[in-house]
């Protein structure tokens, strides 16, 4: 009589973490298009069919990976230290991810526009417009959208390394600059 090997349990909660954030981190780093549900999962150490099975696609994938990032808290506008601080170390670590990747070049799959153009809107412009609307400013969702682009294109130049003395310099050193460009 042969022994039976016990089932092997599924952990379905920490494989869908694992590629979320398997996911997350290749969106950052390569962009929608050029992520494969291959590469994610072998990043994340399961099979990649998992994705099919526990979000459907790549492309719901994908949105879980942005509602995850925002989770429930509103974030602070671009205008205090705090936040600015937390943008330029997320992006240092990780480079720009999808939402600011939405804001320069569009999607081929039209929910992940739709999402990322959502998320855009409710982490980095909404904020700053409500500020700009309480700080009495005219045309409070045009200056914000141009600050939030202002900031994108500051974050993405960093990151690519082109602008050679801005991808050099200290963030301490950046963020009154980008402060003083954000509030005008």
């Amino acid at each position: 009589m042969s022994a039976e090997r016990p089932a092997r349990r599924r952990d379905s909660a920490r494989t869908r973490e694992l590629l979320v954030k398997a996911a997350g981190e290749l969106l950052a780093e390569r962009g929608f298009e050029r992520t494969t549900v291959r590469d994610i999962g072998e990043r994340a150490g399961v099979d990649q069919a998992l994705i099919a099975r526990y979000f459907g696609g790549k492309t719901q994938l994908f949105i879980a990976v942005l509602h995850a990032e925002t989770g429930d808290d509103v974030p602070l506008d671009l205008l205090h230290t705090e936040r600015l601080q937390e943008l330029f170390e997320r992006v240092g670590r990780r480079g720009p991810g999808p939402v600011f990747q939405a804001a320069v070049q569009r999607p081929h799959d039209a929910a992940v526009e739709s999402a990322s153009r959502e998320q855009l809107q409710v982490r980095m412009v909404a904020p700053l417009k409500e500020a700009f609307a309480e700080q009495g400013l005219d045309r409070p969702q045009l200056r914000a959208e141009v600050a939030t682009a202002a900031l994108i294109g500051v974050l993405m130049g960093r990151s690519a390394g082109a602008l050679e003395e801005l991808a050099a310099a200290d963030p301490q050193e950046l963020l009154p600059l980008v402060q003083r460009l954000l509030s005008h």
